[in-house]
């Protein structure tokens, strides 16, 4: 067509000037660009026949210079541009061709090359490169060989410009510039051959070219561009002259290193799919040209195998192994985990090819298999990446592989993706079906694989190894999870001798990355772990004792290392092994102490060094930091320990020896407290300080004073100093010594000391007399005083400010440490001065600020970060504080005193106490000064309070009731406070008394108690162990006895049976990537265990659970009418399962009356479709009534002559029944008549058309049957033969078929084979047998381990019922109903390799990959190889998204020329890119509106079209017998009103599916589908017959 176009135009003028013209004025259409283009190739064609050259190379050069050129460079991003770009590039190359010799080429390519130069990057480059990429192939590769290898190395440079390592980001302008010279002018230029394409190879694999991750997608697209060239040709080894000698990329490592990086790291599809190109591409010709060959190894790797090698002699297996190579990298694009895990056998195959068997050496670069893993790591689906990580871990595992020391990829791996991957906390999800508690099964892996790897290792590199291993786990911010299981496979390394100071520092950073998480026992474990890693793997001879003891100060002893635990006494034993082999320093360390290898000499050292006050430390108004006392506590108690395990067998006086050795230094000091009064205040603190520190450390986890010889010791040490260290802290408190902000936390410090002192006499026997007793009347009366004195009006100066802070903290401790300790009571109960002082305390005071002295201002400057009001409000707040626990103190002493309301006491003696209502309104305000840490007094004194107001100020105590919940919902669970404030909430809102009288008088603070139930109910379900706090105090308070239970607490109780109805039911669903330990199991098991202490023969217990049970009864219907239908262990599902158990636990305690009211709501929820778990409890429950009270029978046989309807999927519930008529009928003498009602009734149901319901009847009746026959009824003899042949009939049914599997199964099924309901009538069963049997998922199973381990609710005096003792618990779970699913589930996953998988199609003819993204559809579906037919499908009657969708999908899929829609803006629905997965972005859309459809097709037609229709007519033709014309255009019709009649008098034909069924038509999409395949099939054939 188009050269006779071309002819025409030359018939109208031979003079070419004029033709060309005429064609380069006027607007540069495509079409003219088009017309320019082939009238230029006539022209160029008749001139290489020897045509009259003439006037045409002036003329090319006119049209080249004058018009082509500058429309290139005037493009830039204008609509068709790309058409006409490659138009004026192809006539460009003709003018080129016809001007007569290489000049105007040359002369072009030097000026585009300087634009190119000039504009980059801040401009746009199409236009240059265009011209470069026209006038390149015609540059002479000798003579222009310098200009075209600089405009090789300028194109690369554009090229690859501007993407990472390092470059900013390129203006957006010169995108479309880069992917030009990428797409198009780089490969041009390497059809020019020699300098050209040395320059771009030589930069593409130049040693100091940037190879980060941005730079791979632009070098592999120029690689790919260029593998026709980088490669050898096969057939050119023969003749040298065929091809120019080249660069083989399969020769060059850093070319192979960037396809790797391609297929490994590479983000975006595309540049994976040129990677594995490359690599395919690579193998193709290898395995062509047969000739060996080896990529060259870098110096670095040493004498490892090569990168890429080929022998001819193991072709087939080289073959093998890249063929599955490609075809495992192929399937991970798909991300779909069910198609990828049968290709993932292969990677096994993979390195066994990979591993030669004769000397254990890698065949294959073992970097090819880390790519695989490094794809999957990447993975969006977590699944695939699972996979990936388990399936490496266990390559160690299961295959020898060789180590090889040259090699260090698998190391770097290991540091880099694996651990990366390795960060996300859900892989470490336990799999479907494992038990909770269980380990993770990727832990165990990652465990067995660190300890196999690091064992292959040699000495040098294990180091190594091991150091960045622990330092790559400091690089980020690691969740919880995962450093809590990379820990403990740490701890897995057997010892050796691995790590120095640079280890033991790095393990030290671990242990602080692992502080940031708020999950304290995930903490605490990880530390453990770590701890045992150091003493696994630390040098000792590398690392001193003093680096020792400052690592151990990285571990909270709170959360790891307490004294006492198995991790202290592994650590004592690990240094008493270690002690002479710690490296000693020559110099002082940075604590002034000389190093010494000897721990008991080290620690004598740091003691002295501790308690000496530094001399050139002045003075100065801050305490010392607590670190160096918890390092000198925590290293005295491991060193006295370790002395203890040498003495084991011998004198245990050496024990006191040492401990009095070590703390000489410091119980000199402390003796000399009380007399030395010129002792340096630095040094004093430090004592205390560190006193305080051995005392704590002594007695955390583990320790028992009794037990304890060292503890016990130490007690002993420190009562001796006991006088000395009372007076002391005496005479600081009340001698006017504390006077600077400071000075408040020594004030601390004191009060801490004094409390431990008052403890320590207390625990041993108090006795009047003793030194605590001398100090705390004086200091109580001194602070009295002080107090006293302040309020007499004297200027408020910081010194008087801090005295008046002290001694009301003083009082406070006082206060405490006497309600505590009654022993410490120093009065009588008459009111005296003390009492008459606290009470009349002006509360909630504000100390006034002072402003004139120098010191405070000091002070706050350099010890406050934050302003100084700021610092002196937390001042005052703990001042407020002290005053509520004095208040508290002296309300609980004097309850008794408190009045209903204040007008009953006309001159109160004790204001606070007399005055309650003043008092609660003061506690108000109290909440509004305080912060949240220092509210817990208040609340104490509200719960004394509320109880006796309740009744005369309801409303007060209603706001006081918000006020506090207002702070509680404020905090979060995770802060410390948080716990202790909500139990003193709890305890004061629902104290049994105010449950009493809220209940009684039913006024607002009844309806607002339940408000706040419900709402912290709520809460629980974000903060875990908020109602266990709510359920457990109520259920205490409720209870008097494990015999006796409250009447009186249970009738108030009554009226909040909601609370433990919520707690009966509670429970949320979680994720299983949520799997932290969750103690919602507590809240239904104090619940539970409350149940069961009631007694059935009191009548408040009684009244309480029928109410409860009625309740369950209606919280059941609700759920039942929320959703008709719910999935298994759904929330509706398990709350359900809940309410049914605890009816079954409250059962025993119906009588009939009450059994009488709610027996119809019991028989209707069997009529309820329900799940297996619910429909055995209701099973059971009624089996156990009909027992109990056989005379509900008639109404249980009345469920029976419920319509068809009701009955379809109930009726087996009640069958199941009858399967246990033995049990029911146990305690009935005459059994005659419910048999025979039994055996009518199931005989009805055997014949039932559907299977189960005769499966579940057959089985009631060979159970009634065999009863029948036992009591040998002559009655029934008429029957026998009927019944008999029935069950004949289906015991020996032939064949092997789904009926009689399931008639073994249904028989042999746990609830009529093995369970009685009887002796199987224990908490066991309900809470843990049953649901484990009936398929509930394990979060529902209640081990009876835990009622036991509950212990705050006691365990009642029958206690043997909790325990199954039957054989129901040791069957294993398996539904009768479900095994035929998945029967033969688990055959396929055992093959060791697949025999087929699937293989999504990569359209790629000879395996070339797309080059640019710019091009038209057509062009860049051509060169992505895609076949393109003559086939046009019109959808524009087509309205739904989801058919559009699909059809584009299908027609790319088919190679369609075009799908023409109604609308494009169809492509932007969600609905049609979820059906068209991207089709629409490799095919043309054409947009032509239903109106336009009759001038479209009339068009189509005059281009040589047949119109065909997708239509059932009258004229229509069978699709089976219908011959596509190669050029078809098939219209479809409307989905609901087919192709219009106007329309049908456009078409050519029309062809109709041919139909069997019944259904008038197909799907438009489906109908479309099957046309455009029955077309493609046509064709295929036509052009299989035309080749052949």
């Amino acid at each position: 067509m188009e050269w006779v176009l071309a002819e025409a135009l030359l018939s109208q003028s031979r003079d070419p000037r004029v033709l060309l013209g005429a064609l380069c004025r006027g607007e540069a259409s495509a079409e003219r660009v088009e017309t320019l283009r082939f009238l230029l190739q006539r022209l160029e064609d008749e001139a290489a026949r020897g045509g009259d050259a003439g006037a045409l190379p002036e003329a090319a050069r006119e049209v080249a210079a004058g018009y082509l050129v500058p429309l290139l460079r005037g493009l830039r991003g204008r609509p068709a541009a790309p058409a006409r770009a490659e138009g004026a590039g192809a006539a460009l190359r003709s003018c080129a061709r016809l001007a007569g010799g290489p000049q105007l080429a040359a002369a072009l390519a030097e000026e585009a090359l300087r634009d190119l130069l000039a504009v980059w990057p801040a401009s746009s480059l199409e236009g240059a490169v265009e011209v470069l990429a026209a006038v390149g192939p015609c540059l002479r590769p000798c003579e222009d060989g310098p200009l075209l290898q600089r405009v090789a190395e300028a194109a690369l440079a554009v090229a690859l410009g501007g993407h990472g390592d390092g470059d900013e980001a390129p203006p957006r302008t010169g995108r479309r510039g880069r992917g030009f010279c990428r797409g198009r002018l780089l490969p041009a230029l390497g059809q020019c051959g020699g300098a050209a394409l040395r320059a771009v190879w030589g930069g593409l694999v130049a040693p100091g070219m940037p190879s980060g991750p941005g730079r791979v997608g632009p070098k592999l697209l120029v690689l790919s561009a260029l593998a026709e060239k980088l490669l050898p040709e096969p057939g050119t080894d023969g003749d040298p002259g065929a091809r120019e000698a080249g660069p083989d990329a399969r020769c060059c490592g850093r070319f192979w290193r960037t396809v790797q990086a391609g297929l490994g790291r590479a983000e975006d599809a595309l540049t994976r799919k040129r990677a594995r190109y490359l690599l395919q591409r690579a193998v193709e010709v290898s395995a062509e040209l047969g000739a060996d060959c080896a990529c060259a190894c870098a110096p670095q790797e040493g004498n490892g195998p090569s990168l890429f090698w080929w022998s001819d002699k193991k072709k087939d297996e080289l073959l093998k192994f890249w063929e599955n190579y490609i075809l495992i990298m192929e399937t991970l694009e798909g991300n779909q985990i069910h198609v990828i895990k049968p290709v993932l056998p292969k990677l096994n195959s993979l390195f066994e090819c990979a591993v030669s068997e004769g000397n254990g050496c890698w065949l294959f670069h073992p970097s090819w298999h880390m790519c695989i893993y490094k794809r999957m790591f990447e993975s969006e689906n977590k699944i695939l990446t699972k996979e990936g990580v388990i399936h490496f871990l266990e390559l160690y595992e299961t295959k020898v592989l060789p180590f090889s020391p040259e090699l260090s990829e698998v190391r770097t791996f290991i540091i880099g993706p694996l651990m990366d991957a390795l960060s996300e906390s859900s892989l470490y999800s336990r799999s479907p079906g494992q038990l909770i508690g269980s380990g993770s099964p990727l832990g165990l892996k990652l465990q067995k694989f660190l300890v196999t790897f690091i064992s292959l290792l040699p000495e040098e590199i294990k180091s190594s190894f091991l150091l960045r291993f622990i330092q790559k786990m400091t690089s980020r911010h690691w969740c919880a999870i995962p450093i809590l299981f990379l820990s403990k496979a740490l701890a897995s390394v057997p010892r050796c001798k691995a790590l120095g100071i640079e280890g033991l520092l790095a393990l030290r950073d671990v242990l602080q990355c692992t502080m940031i998480t708020h999950q304290i026992l995930l903490r605490g474990a990880a530390q453990c772990y770590l701890l045992q890693t150091a003493m696994n793997l630390v040098d000792v001879e590398k690392v001193s004792l003093s680096d020792i003891s400052t690592f151990l100060m990285s571990l909270r002893q709170e959360e790891s290392l307490g004294r006492g635990t198995s991790l202290w006494t592994e650590l004592c034993d690990w240094l008493r092994v270690n002690e002479g082999c710690f490296r000693r320093l020559s110099t002082c360390s940075s604590t002034g102490l000389s190093e010494t290898a000897s721990l008991n000499a080290y620690v004598r050292n740091l003691v002295q060094e501790y308690v000496k006050s530094p001399a050139w430390e002045r003075e100065n108004c801050f305490m010392p930091d607590w670190f160096e006392a918890r390092l000198v506590a925590m290293m005295v108690l491991l060193a006295v320990d370790v002395e203890g395990m040498k003495i084991q067998y011998s004198e245990k006086r050496r024990t006191q020896n040492v401990l009095r050795i070590f703390l000489d230094p410091l119980l000199d000091a402390l003796m000399k407290f009380g007399t030395n009064a010129y002792m340096p205040l630095l040094k004093t603190d430090r004592c205390l300080q560190l006193l305080l520190k051995l005392l704590h450390t002594c007695l955390l986890k583990g320790s028992s004073t009794q037990d304890d010889e060292v503890c016990t010791l130490l007690q002993n040490f420190v009562m001796s100093t006991t006088q000395s260290i009372s007076e002391f802290i005496l005479r600081r408190l009340t001698m006017n010594e504390l006077s600077s902000v400071s000075d408040l936390d020594r004030c601390h410090l004191y009060l801490m000391v004094l409390t431990e002192l008052i403890n320590l006499h207390v625990k041993v026997g108090w006795k009047r007399g003793n030194p605590i007793w001398r100090v705390i009347s004086p200091l109580k009366n001194a602070s009295i005083r002080h107090l006293q004195e302040m309020d007499s009006g004297q200027e408020p100066t910081l010194g008087r400010q801090v005295q008046r802070v002290v001694s009301m903290a003083a009082l406070a401790m006082v206060c405490e440490a006497i309600d505590q300790k009654p022993e410490l009571q120093l009065d009588s109960l008459d009111a005296g001065p003390t009492e008459r002082f606290l009470s009349s305390l002006q509360l909630n005071q504000t100390l006034q600020k002072p402003h004139t002295e120098d010191d405070f201002i000091f002070c706050f400057s350099f010890f406050e970060e934050s302003s100084s009001s700021q610092g002196w409000g937390k001042i005052v707040a703990q001042y407020i504080h002290d005053q509520w626990v004095c208040l508290s103190f002296l309300l609980k002493k004097y309850l008794t005193l408190i009045p209903p309301s204040e007008g009953e006491v006309l001159e109160p003696v004790l204001p606070a106490v007399q005055m309650p209502i003043r008092t609660l309104q003061s506690a108000l305000e109290a909440l509004t000064v305080l912060p949240s840490d220092q509210v817990l007094p208040v609340f104490q004194c509200m719960k004394i309070l509320v109880p006796k107001l309740l009744t005369s100020s309801e409303s007060l105590c209603v706001e006081s009731f918000d006020m506090a919940w207002k702070i509680i919902s404020s905090l979060s669970n995770t802060q410390l406070i948080f716990w202790s404030n909500l139990k003193a909430f709890v305890q004061f809102v629902f104290d049994t008394k105010v449950l009493t009288i809220a209940a009684k008088i039913k006024g607002q603070a009844y309806f607002k108690i339940k408000e706040i139930m419900y709402k912290i109910i709520e809460m629980s379900a974000l903060k875990t162990g908020v109602f266990n706090t709510l359920i457990s105090y109520c259920c205490q308070s409720w209870i008097v006895s494990p015999s006796n239970v409250s009447q009186e607490s249970l009738s108030s109780a009554k009226n909040y049976s909601e609370l433990v109805l919520e707690a009966c039911i509670f429970g949320t669903v979680f994720r299983r990537d949520q799997s932290t330990k969750r103690e919602d199991h507590y809240v239904r098991i104090c619940a539970v265990k409350f149940l069961c202490l009631l007694d059935g023969s009191n009548m408040s217990h009684k009244l309480f659970m029928e109410d409860l049970a009625i309740k369950l009864l209606d919280k059941d219907e609700v759920v039942s009418k929320s959703r008709t239908r719910y999935y298994v262990n759904s929330q509706q599902h398990r709350v359900k399962n809940r309410i049914w158990q605890t009816l079954l636990v409250l059962f025993p305690r119906f009588d009939q009356n009450f059994l009488n009211r709610i027996i119809d709501k019991i028989f209707q929820a069997g009529f309820i479709n329900n799940q297996a778990s619910i429909k055995y409890f209701i099973e059971w429950i009624i089996i156990l009534i009909l027992h109990k009270f056989p005379q509900f029978l008639p109404k249980f046989w009345d469920c029976f002559s419920y319509g068809e309807e009701n009955l379809k999927t109930s009726i087996c519930t009640f069958l199941s029944v009858l399967s246990h008529l033995d049990i029911i009928t146990q305690n009935i003498p005459e059994k005659k008549l419910i048999l025979k009602q039994a055996l009518i009734i199931v005989l009805q149901w055997c014949f039932n058309h559907n299977f189960s319901i005769r499966l579940y009847a057959l089985v009631a009746l060979k159970k009634i049957w065999n009863m029948c026959k036992t009591m040998h009824v002559e009655e029934f003899d008429a029957l026998a033969s009927v019944i008999e042949s029935s069950l004949n009939q289906v015991e020996n049914m032939h064949g092997a078929g789904n009926a009689k599997k399931n008639w073994q199964r249904i028989q042999e099924h746990f609830f009529f084979a093995t369970f009685h309901p009887l002796k199987d009538y224990c908490l066991e069963t309900i809470f843990y047998i049953l649901p484990r049997l009936s398929g509930l998922v394990e979060d529902e199973w209640i081990a009876i381990g835990k009622f036991t381990s509950f212990t705050d609710i006691p365990l009642d005096a029958g206690f043997q019922w909790y325990l199954s003792s039957t054989q129901l618990c040791e069957l294993e779970p398996g539904d009768w109903a479900q095994q035929d699913r998945g029967f033969n589930s688990g055959e396929a996953d055992d093959q060791s390799e697949w025999t087929d998988v699937q293989k999504k199609i990569i359209p790629w003819k000879n395996n070339v990959p797309d080059l640019d993204l710019e091009l038209a559809f057509q062009d860049r579906a051509a060169k992505l190889g895609k076949s393109i037919s003559r086939l046009i499908v019109v959808a524009s009657l087509i309205d739904k998204p989801t058919n559009l969708g699909g059809l584009c999908r299908t027609c790319e899929v088919f190679g369609a020329l075009v799908l023409v829609v109604g609308s494009l803006h169809c492509v932007k629905d969600k609905q049609f890119q979820h059906l068209s997965v991207s089709a629409e972005q490799w095919l043309p859309l054409v947009e032509v509106k239903p109106p336009q459809l009759i001038d479209y097709l009339q068009q189509k037609k005059a281009e040589g079209y047949t119109i065909i229709g997708v239509e059932q007519t009258a004229k229509s033709l069978d699709l089976t017998q219908y011959c596509f014309p190669e050029k078809s255009l098939l219209l479809l019709g409307n989905e609901r009103e087919g192709i219009p009649a106007n329309l049908i008098q456009q078409l050519d034909v029309c062809v109709e599916i041919p139909q069997q069924g019944i259904i008038r038509s197909l799907n438009v999409h489906v109908s479309g589908a099957l046309l455009i395949w029955e077309y493609t099939r046509q064709q295929l054939l036509k052009h299989g017959d035309t080749e052949s």
